[in-house]
């Protein structure tokens, strides 16, 4: 099982091993794949690095009437007391699947329409009587399997109906696993789920959604939730889909694999333990006859093989490869003004002062104050997030402020910044002993 860090900042295995959260958001998975195309996509993901695959039981696509590849439907008469056994028998194969790959589900539970409709299909099924019932299904049926709880589903929290189904069904889902799994809460976009429920006791770390605009400056929602006491890890759970329209709006064009590093980057090195990254085709499985949502130009087959997937690890790597637990932001590092929009610059380092890492949207000279290091001289390394290959540009002393300027091709690169005496191998290139 995974459980929070001793420092409260991160999600670790039993044993203490860093568990680093790099999910992927297939929504419509358990409703609108068969096995056979699911193995497809998760045996894609897991080799790209992927640890947790982020779907839904009841899910937004009309999931309560239209039925699963196998003409099953979630539930008997709509009643969240009633599963129906054969549709979550395919759950089941689904979730195992994962397993057999080394990812966990992060399973919602349902789409939030189905407690808060506001928008979309719905309808509201939820009381807080058979939301308990309900969630204690699921902890019961997956208490010994991969599996990190996230409720809510990009809806906000209303009216005190709304808390009391929410937390009903936390409270079920605990009572059926014994607690065995981590609990988190999917908020709108914009929002964190810090807002209504960082100080519920079932909450083990908060997760954003940053949305789909370009340079959404998720950096904040991260650093807000990471100011915030009780301390709690927290995520970009959301953040611009890879070939989603920009702002929802095609004439501002679609998101590219350049957008989803620099929410990549951002949210990690503003103090996320992990990150979300998601695209727009994979998340509803879009095919042919399907409705496509918010302008769908692909399908998911063509999707599976954007860069942007096969980019996301290389940042696992990069952090893997130095010391984890003891990692902090620091925006001080900076020296002037670390910008906005794409030109945003994100520093983080080790607490203890042995390396550094500094986020550079665009290539442009960056000017940093190494004083919080703490070796008399640091080896200097470019990271490309693109290649996930880091390429040495020398030493210099730790004698206060230094400029460094990335190579010119790009747009974006990583700087690295080792005490030389450390012995850490090249960035990205194996996790640290």
């Amino acid at each position: 099982m995974l459980r929070i860090s001793t420092n409260r900042r991160f999600l670790i295995h039993d044993d203490g091993r860093p568990f680093f959260y790099l999910g992927d958001t297939i929504w419509e998975l358990f409703h609108r794949l068969n096995r056979s195309e699911a193995e497809v996509l998760l045996r894609d993901r897991a080799a790209k690095g992927f640890t947790v695959i982020q779907a839904v039981v009841l899910a937004e696509e009309d999931g309560l009437n239209a039925p699963n590849p196998y003409g099953h439907c979630p539930l008997v008469d709509h009643d969240p007391a009633r599963p129906n056994e054969a549709y979550f028998t395919h759950v089941d194969d689904l979730i195992h699947m994962m397993a057999s790959l080394g990812m966990w589900c992060g399973l919602l539970p349902t789409w939030g329409d189905k407690w808060n409709r506001k928008w979309g299909i719905g309808p509201e099924i939820f009381t807080p009587e058979n939301a308990y019932r309900y969630g204690e299904f699921l902890g019961r049926r997956y208490r010994d399997q991969p599996i990190i709880w996230i409720l809510g589903g990009d809806r906000p929290v209303e009216k005190p109906e709304h808390r009391d189904i929410v937390n009903a069904m936390a409270a079920g889902l605990r009572a059926g696993d014994a607690g065995r799994h981590l609990i988190s809460f999917h908020p709108s976009g914009g929002h964190s789920s810090s807002e209504d429920w960082h100080t519920a006791d079932w909450l083990d770390f908060n997760m954003a959604q940053s949305g789909h605009a370009r340079n959404a400056p998720n950096w904040e929602l991260i650093a807000r939730d990471y100011a915030r006491t009780p301390t709690k890890p927290c995520m970009d759970g959301e953040p611009p889909y890879e070939d989603h329209p920009a702002g929802f709006d095609i004439a501002q064009g679609y998101l590219e694999a350049y957008d989803a590093r620099k929410a990549l980057y951002w949210s990690l090195f503003a103090g996320a333990h992990g990150h979300t990254y998601g695209c727009h085709a994979i998340w509803q499985c879009f095919a042919p006859g399907r409705n496509p949502k918010s302008f769908c130009r692909h399908t998911w087959q063509e999707a599976m093989h954007f860069p942007g997937s096969g980019q996301m690890q290389h940042a696992k790597h990069l952090l893997l490869s130095r010391p984890f637990l003891s990692r902090i932001p620091d925006q001080s590092l900076i020296v002037g003004e670390a910008g906005a929009g794409v030109h945003h610059v994100q520093a983080t380092r080790d607490a203890d002062g042995s390396y550094a890492l500094v986020y550079c949207p665009v290539p442009r000279p960056v000017t940093v104050d190494t004083s919080k290091l703490s070796s008399d001289h640091l080896n200097v390394h470019w990271f490309d997030p693109r290649l996930g290959v880091a390429h040495y540009a020398g030493q210099v002393s730790n004698d206060g402020i230094h400029t460094f300027v990335p190579p010119p091709v790009g747009p974006d690169w990583i700087l690295v910044l080792d005490d030389a005496g450390a012995g850490y191998p090249t960035p990205g290139s194996a996790k640290c002993a």
